[in-house]
């Protein structure tokens, strides 16, 4: 591990000095190669999925697992989307000229080396190494034993292609085992190889990396996102936006795991949208108000206002409000993703200024909480944090800046 550590250092080096013309072939030719290989990945992938259906792994993970060759093509696209971005490396952010003559400029530079610890998505090998080389850093992967074989094959492919490019295969390295204390080594910062670590798991496996990270984490512990759907909402839109955020995927971060409800909407709205929501085969548990507009509903225990479900269950209460909406928010939340379907734009304006998560959303699905659809080409990650990045993690957050100062000789007095 710490040999690792220590080839990321040097590959970092090199990147940080590449040119974007070289990491944009770099780039394109990891997105064809995957292509090419899609066959090779999905032999892999189905002796992942074989070994965890075996471990009895539920079926918001085997989903998060399985990939297919929409999904192959899916990763190889974002990967040319991520090429097609502006590089943030080398950007001045502002710059301005001191009374003394001096010229100060405030300029991107690449992080270093990103320590990336995941489990069960494997379509995370290519996003993160994508990301990183475009952004100027080196990336030392751990991925979980579930995904290993492709995770694997993936990383691999990725690498051959970027030494096809003249980049040293080294900027991207899989850790070649699952044996767990080698996520203690990559905690520990591999002798001060590994500048900022991202976790993408569940929540034992975040909440063992904040506690236990002596580096920089870019992180959420949980996605408890919530839909509030206001009194003066388009019955048809709050429908349409409650079902997707919930059931469009119920095994992403981004699903809607609680609905609140205007009081003054529930005769208008709460029965089509509860109604909606069963038939489609989500599984509702309800505040009394609730229940008492479908029998199907099931009573909602105090736990259920904090739960990530991850599945096709969703918690639904009827509140005063707009304030009553915004402070259960505060209370139970995660700090997320968050959305209100109003057309009352005073009350979105509220709702967008005072709900403190890390994307809030009016009139749209919690689905949208994505670097993908940010247009930033992918994500490394969602950070839930308030220092340095938060929200998605795409290339941009994955730099940090220097100060580039330059003079005719000055000196102080």
């Amino acid at each position: 591990m710490l040999y690792m550590g220590r080839l990321a250092r040097e590959a970092a080096a090199a990147l940080a000095a590449a040119s974007t013309e070289t990491k944009n072939d770099a780039l394109g030719r990891m997105a064809a190669r995957l292509e090419a290989g899609t066959e090779t990945i999905l032999g892999a992938n189905r002796q992942d999925l074989e070994a965890a259906e075996k471990k009895g792994r539920d079926a918001a993970f085997l989903d998060r697992l399985r990939l297919d060759p929409l999904r192959v093509a899916a990763m190889a696209k974002g990967l040319h989307e991520i090429a097609a971005l502006p590089d943030p490396v080398g950007s001045t952010i502002a710059s301005w000229t001191r009374p003394n003559g001096l010229e100060i400029s405030r300029v991107r530079v690449p992080l270093g080396v990103i320590g990336m610890i995941y489990e069960s998505r494997p379509n995370v090998t290519a996003d993160a190494s994508a990301l990183c080389l475009k952004a100027g850093n080196a990336v030392i992967l751990r991925s979980g034993s579930d995904s290993f074989l492709t995770s694997l094959v993936i990383s691999n492919i990725l690498t051959e292609a970027i030494t096809a490019s003249g980049l040293p295969r080294e900027a991207i390295q899989l850790v070649p085992t699952v044996d767990r204390s080698a996520v203690g080594f990559m905690l520990g910062g591999l002798d001060g190889a590994i500048d900022v670590i991202v976790p993408r798991g569940g929540k034992s496996l975040v909440e063992r990396v904040q506690q236990e990270a002596r580096v920089p984490v870019f992180a959420h512990l949980q996605g408890v996102c919530h839909v509030y759907v206001d009194e003066k909402a388009d019955l048809d839109m709050a429908r349409n936006v409650v079902v997707n955020a919930k059931m469009r995927r119920t095994g992403i971060c981004g699903a809607a795991e609680t609905l609140l409800v205007s009081h003054a909407a529930v005769p208008t709205h709460l029965m089509p949208i509860v109604d909606a929501l069963i038939e489609a085969g989500c599984e509702v548990r309800g505040d009394p108000e609730t229940q008492r507009t479908d029998s199907r509903v099931k009573p909602a225990t105090d736990e259920d206002w904090g739960a990530e479900y991850l599945a096709p269950i969703m918690a639904v209460k009827v509140v005063d409000g707009l304030d009553e909406a915004i402070a259960h928010i505060a209370e139970y939340g995660s700090q997320h993703t968050d959305a209100i379907v109003t057309n009352d734009q005073g009350a979105a304006d509220a709702f967008l200024s005072r709900v403190d998560s890390a994307i809030v959303l009016h009139n749209a699905s919690t689905q949208f909480a994505d670097g993908g659809e940010f247009g930033m080409g992918a994500e490394i990650g969602i950070a839930t944090g308030r220092f340095h990045a938060r929200g998605p993690v795409g290339v941009e957050q994955l730099t940090t800046f220097k100060y580039v100062v330059r003079g005719q000789g000055q000196t102080r007095p």
